[in-house]
């Protein structure tokens, strides 16, 4: 028998590839973080000698859910300010709450906060967007969080730095700094086409070039920003960032939301990435996204929660089942985006958004163990017909009883192994306690 640190059984296995596929009484090998084998229970119990069997007879597992976009210090800001439109929103709320508390305290803490919410949630992958990116960084390690941490970019001054190049140094030092963390990755952030210049565009996109590393930014999110792009460059976001050299399959578009034929088209020639937050896009009423056209045409199309000031919540359960609804809804086509689609947008396809998919996103011999086991024992989720079908409309994050990433346990039977309850709603009280003030 082969020697191998964990064999993890469970009454259904979903791999994400091969594609529509549901593993009946299967088991997945781990032996140094990786996954070994996917394999019928019994065989697996006689071809491995595990150090560690959990047996997991009433679960799901799939693939750990990758948050394709997040600003996690903003779940300090949760429920802050509702009911409001996008700009609204910031200049009224957000930015003036953030020039008065933002700093490398407020980030970790809030960070903290989120790390353990997303856990709970399966959710072991994000992609971050935020100041202070080395106080996220300290929060996701110390949870054992997987992340893409934005080098985050504006062309004005804030609490954290005071122009561009302010930033771009700043972020690079935090990069530099973490460089060697397994678990730990960074992406340059200019934060969307109406903060951030010409100029400063392409020092990113060079850079970006440069380091092999993703660009994150939000683009194409309301009307207006389309309308004042049009005023003041006298073309389209995404045609102004593909003049200046930043289409391509390293780019990320957060939201997409008002796109035309042609900008669908320049996404799909560049082979750009989208992360779609429908229900931050619906909240702040921004639009529905065109998610089916970008799907047929190829795009790779991952799910974000944003952050929890806008969401409020940092739930991919939720996101897979807006995205699906929103689809056939908008679509008028009951077939559009089926739960295995949704699924993989949630985990293979924002991986591949990363430039991880080599790595995650799919329960495949070869790939680091970043695994979530969901629960189906409670009477409310019998009859189970399809797996698959329950994770998007029946279950939800409160299901998730197990997480592990790299082959280590983040998650036990819904407890947070390196991090109390009780240290978590102190973070939360205290902040709460100097927002209201």
């Amino acid at each position: 028998m082969t020697p191998i640190d964990l064999l993890i059984e469970a009454r259904w296995i979903i791999p994400v590839e091969p594609a529509d596929t549901t593993l009946e009484h299967h088991a997945v090998a781990i032996k140094d973080e990786r996954i070994v084998a996917v394999l019928p229970i019994g065989e697996a119990r006689t071809r491995f000698d595990a150090a560690e069997t959990v047996p997991l007879p009433d679960h799901i597992l799939i693939p750990g859910l990758v948050n394709l976009h997040c600003h996690a210090a903003m779940t300090l800001m949760r429920g802050l300010a509702d009911d409001l439109p996008l700009m609204r929103w910031l200049q009224e709320a957000i930015w003036p709450t953030e020039a008065r508390h933002a700093s490398h305290a407020f980030v970790r803490d809030g960070s903290l906060l989120a790390a353990a919410e997303m856990l709970q949630g399966g959710i072991t992958t994000c992609n971050d967007m935020y100041f202070f990116p080395e106080a996220t960084a300290e929060a996701f390690d110390r949870l054992g969080l997987r992340a893409t941490l934005g080098i985050t970019v504006l062309d004005f001054p804030c609490q954290y730095a005071t122009d561009a190049d302010d930033f771009l140094r700043k972020g690079l030092a935090a990069r530099d700094a973490w460089r060697d963390h397994p678990l730990i990755g960074f992406a340059l952030a200019p934060h969307a086409p109406y903060t951030v210049s010409d100029k400063t565009f392409e020092r990113v996109g060079a850079l970006a070039a440069e380091l092999e590393i993703p660009i994150h930014i939000h683009l194409h999110e309301t009307a207006g920003e389309i309308a004042d792009s049009l005023r003041d460059f006298g073309q389209r976001p995404i045609t102004r960032l593909e003049a200046l050299g930043l289409l391509g399959p390293n780019l990320i578009g957060v939201h997409a939301v008002h796109l035309a034929p042609e900008d669908i088209d320049r996404l799909a020639l560049h082979q750009c990435a989208v992360a779609h937050c429908p229900t931050s896009n619906m909240k702040l009423a921004s639009g529905t996204a065109p998610i089916t056209r970008l799907v047929h045409r190829g795009l790779s199309v991952g799910l974000g929660t944003d952050g929890a000031a806008s969401n409020n919540r940092l739930d991919l359960f939720r996101e897979m089942r807006q995205a699906s609804l929103l689809a056939k809804l908008d679509s008028g086509d009951a077939s559009a985006l089926p739960a295995h689609r949704a699924l993989r947008m949630a985990t293979l396809d924002g991986a591949r958004a990363l430039g991880l998919d080599g790595q995650i996103g799919s329960l495949v011999a070869g790939k680091s163990a970043d695994i979530t086991a969901v629960r189906i024992d409670e009477p409310d989720a019998f009859p189970c017909y399809h797996p698959v079908s329950h994770l998007l409309h029946v279950l939800d994050r409160r299901c998730v009883s197990d997480v592990w990433v790299g082959g280590q346990q983040r998650l036990k039977r819904g407890k947070l192994l390196q991090i109390t309850n009780t240290e978590l709603l102190g973070i939360a009280r205290l902040w709460q306690n100097k927002l209201r003030q």
